[in-house]
């Protein structure tokens, strides 16, 4: 770090000590959690099927994809050899051989470290939410305080492990690299997103599956409760809760905390170096550099102190206050220490004045979170008119309530973008006439961008609490209905569980919102990239792409485009083709069961780990071919079609991966809420007609809202990852040369392959499954 001041390197190891307390807290709560009583026998009965099934799917899991991470770990050393080093790089370490080892060196081991550290805070939350789930159960015998401790104090081990673990990587990639830390940083984003990817796709499949399966053949045909233990699915359901909505989303949410700090590092990099000087005199203002880290970390303190306060009462017993309470406290907490900070370090050294605008862009990012945290509740939400419009809908069957929902999706997307836009004309409006250099504002601007997407993820902590706090409560809810806990603690834990698919719906608006804002940062730092390897070779700066930019009236652009268009589309299908797949079978498994002797009258248990291993079938078939898609992709259209058609190919990807996300999601949120309004006692209540058709929505949404939605968040990040390593050597290698076709024909093959995998029917599924057994085989 010898090119910063004394002041800064003392505030970079300050940030390096909170990621390592942010860590350690982690352990404390889990620590806290494991205390805790973990109830009757067959409390714990239930809970050892369902944590089983959760521990041997993602072990599989990690050992399906582990040859894939060694696989590109190498491929991302190499691919640095083929390009000469960064100015930076060569700056730093000395010579370019030197430069071009270290860089190789360092992009592999970061690759690494964020495919583990990714890994690690979706394994690790998944293990602290099943353990928490039945100790939640336990508490609610108590009463509604120490179940709802129990619960959030579960999530937030998850969410200060991501905050850790983030925080904890950038800032050791910078200390080792510093003015060269974005090329390793690139390794440290694409490992993190790669892993979200998996966890998210692999997940949501699994848990969907098995939760439409159970839903369609228990509640609609055999009428019977939901968690209900005759039905052979219910175990895999509440595996799918923590595979899918803890593991998947945490590991979703970090990849996006990383990668907004990825895109601020390297954009704060270029800013640094325009604002000093001119571009390429080795002079950089690092400031733009250290700011985001200190953001984060204050990040990190607010959102242990917003964790700390949130508690209630037995009188007045709701969750959701004292969630937005400790929420809103860490945001204060934030804004002081982010207005100070300010103060502080953002001064200009020769004016002595104060530099607020990174503070106001920041603040942005608070407020967009906010926003779109209300967006999202007023489409999702029972207290709202258009879930209880989508209810009503139920009245006149299962195709006017999937209507419904389809109009409430479609709407809802045009307004979450509307607000991205509003924050991004925001940060214009913050940075407009920085530089009489129109590069330098424009570079500004997406610094500001960046410094967007810093503020909305400022709270993960907190975030990450709330969403997880879902699965764990309706975990918690299954584990007391199939022990049949009395009626004062299914009161508590329904209570919990219904204030859970609220915190669900809105964690899962925010991370998309967050997943845009990361793109459009990533689609600066693009620009920024690319512009610095025509530099290097000798393209005159009239021709660069930070100066002609990305032109949509050129037809390979265009294209570019609309190929980018298509594949969240294409991806969105697989996904659910997927998840029909595997609920068909679901399905003929339950019914299978139903007529076994004995197991609708209760006296014999069915075999759910059948369930759980079609589930698991399933979600580990699709891994590696949608993450060939998403990897293949970008490399054929930027060979193919050439660089400025690749930046059109981002930007078709980051407008259509916006809408859809947000569609699918908000219309399955809508049709799951317009389902439980009904099972409110409204418009017939349970076992009612429209119960049934709400129930058909809520199973058409299903996939929607857990699967292919959130899924295209960490998608859409990778494609972009995969564009800025690959962008420099498209520009550097021609691409008529022998070795690109050749290359280009190995790639075009293994995505038609990718494709085809994900469209075949593992054998396992279209062979009958044995009659299962007069007792339970385990999980």
């Amino acid at each position: 770090m010898q090119e910063l001041s004394a002041f800064e390197q003392a505030a970079v190891w300050a940030v390096l000590g909170v990621a390592i307390f942010g860590i350690a807290y982690a352990f404390v709560l889990r620590a806290q959690i494991l205390a805790q009583d973990k109830g009757t026998a067959r409390m714990q009965e239930v809970w050892g099927f369902i944590k089983d099934g959760a521990n041997a799917y993602l072990s599989r899991q990690f050992r399906t994809i582990a040859i894939l991470i060694v696989v590109l770990t190498f491929l991302l050393a190499a691919s640095v050899f083929i390009i000469p080093p960064t100015r930076e790089a060569v700056e730093h370490f000395g010579s370019e051989e030197a430069a071009t080892l270290w860089v190789a060196l360092g992009r592999a081991v970061a690759f690494l470290m964020g495919s583990l550290f990714s890994y690690a805070v979706g394994f690790v939350g998944m293990n602290v939410a099943v353990e928490g789930n039945v100790r939640v159960a336990a508490a609610s015998r108590k009463g509604y305080n120490p179940a709802l401790q129990v619960a959030y104090k579960s999530g937030s081990v998850t969410g200060m492990l991501t905050v850790g673990l983030g925080l904890l990587g950038g800032t050791l990639i910078f200390m080792v690299f510093g003015i060269a830390a974005p090329d390793a940083l690139l390794g440290f984003g694409f490992g993190g997103s790669l892993i979200a990817l998996f966890m998210r796709v692999g997940g949501g499949i699994y848990t969907k599956a098995a939760d439409v399966g159970a839903d369609l053949v228990g509640k609609v045909e055999a009428g019977i409760p939901e968690d209900d233990p005759r039905n052979a699915a219910v175990i895999a359901d509440l595996v799918g809760d923590n595979v899918g909505d803890c593991a998947g989303m945490a590991a979703d949410v970090f990849e996006s905390f990383e990668v907004t700090l990825v895109s601020a590092l390297i954009l704060g990099l270029v800013l640094g170096d325009a604002v000093v000087g001119t571009l390429g005199d080795g002079q950089y203002d690092l400031r733009f550099i250290v700011f985001p880290l200190v953001l984060r970390a204050i990040g990190v303190i607010a959102s242990v102190i917003g964790n700390s306060i949130v508690s209630t009462d037995e009188k007045r017993r709701n969750a959701m206050a004292a969630m937005n309470r400790g929420f809103y406290v860490a945001a204060l907490v934030c804004f002081i220490g982010f207005a100070g900070f300010t103060a502080v370090y953002m001064v200009d050294p020769t004016t002595g004045a104060i530099d607020w605008r990174p503070f106001l862009a920041t603040i942005a990012g608070l407020v967009l979170a906010v926003a779109l945290d209300k967006l999202t509740e007023y489409f999702t939400s029972t207290h709202f008119n258009p879930v209880k419009e989508t209810s009503k809908a139920s009245k006149t069957g299962a195709a006017t309530n999937i209507l419904s929902g389809l109009a409430l999706g479609m709407e809802s997307s045009v307004w979450a973008i509307l607000v991205i836009c509003a924050s991004i004309l925001t940060s214009i409006a913050i940075y407009s006439g920085y530089s009489t250099d129109p590069t330098v504002t424009l570079t500004a601007v997406l610094y500001g961008v960046s410094l967007t997407g810093i503020g909305m993820l400022t709270l993960t902590g907190n975030t990450i609490s709330m969403d997880s706090f879902g699965p764990i409560s309706d975990n918690a809810n299954g584990i007391g209905e199939m022990a049949g806990l009395d009626k004062n603690a299914r009161n508590v834990m329904d209570d919990l569980d219904a204030v859970g698919n609220t915190t669900k719906a809105v964690t899962k608006g925010i991370a998309i919102g967050s997943a845009v804002i990361a793109a459009v940062a990533l689609y600066g730092s693009y620009l920024a990239d690319v512009s610095k390897v025509q530099e290097q070779i000798g393209v005159p700066l009239a021709e660069q792409l930070r100066t002609i930019g990305i032109n949509v009236a050129m037809p390979t652009v265009f294209i570019g485009l609309l190929i980018g268009g298509a594949v969240p589309f294409l991806f969105s299908s697989l996904t659910i083709r997927a998840v029909q797949r595997a609920a068909s079978q679901i399905v003929n498994e339950v019914r299978r069961q139903f007529k076994i002797p004995g197991v609708m009258e209760g006296t014999v248990t069915p075999d759910y780990a059948q369930a759980v291993s079609i589930s698991t079938v399933a979600a580990q078939k699709e891994l590696i071919s949608l993450g060939l898609i998403a990897v293949m992709v970008p490399i054929l259209v930027g060979f193919l079609l050439g660089v400025e058609a690749l930046g059109g190919f981002l930007a078709g990807i980051i407008l259509s991966g916006q809408l859809m996300a947000v569609f699918q999601a908000n219309a399955g949120g809508a049709w799951d809420n317009a389902k439980k309004y009904i099972e409110e006692g409204n418009f017939g209540g349970k076992h009612s007609e429209p119960h049934k058709a709400a129930v058909v929505g809520d199973t058409v949404g299903d996939p929607l809202k857990d699967t292919a939605g959130p899924a295209l968040n960490p998608m859409i990040k990778v494609i972009n990852l995969v564009a800025l390593i690959i962008a420099p050597i498209v520009v550097t290698i021609p691409s008529g040369s022998p070795g690109v076709i050749f290359a280009m024909v190995l790639c075009a093959a293994a995505l038609v392959w990718a494709i085809w995998q994900s469209k075949r029917e593992a054998p396992s599924m279209t062979t009958e499954t044995p009659a299962p057994a007069t007792t339970a085989k385990g999980v």
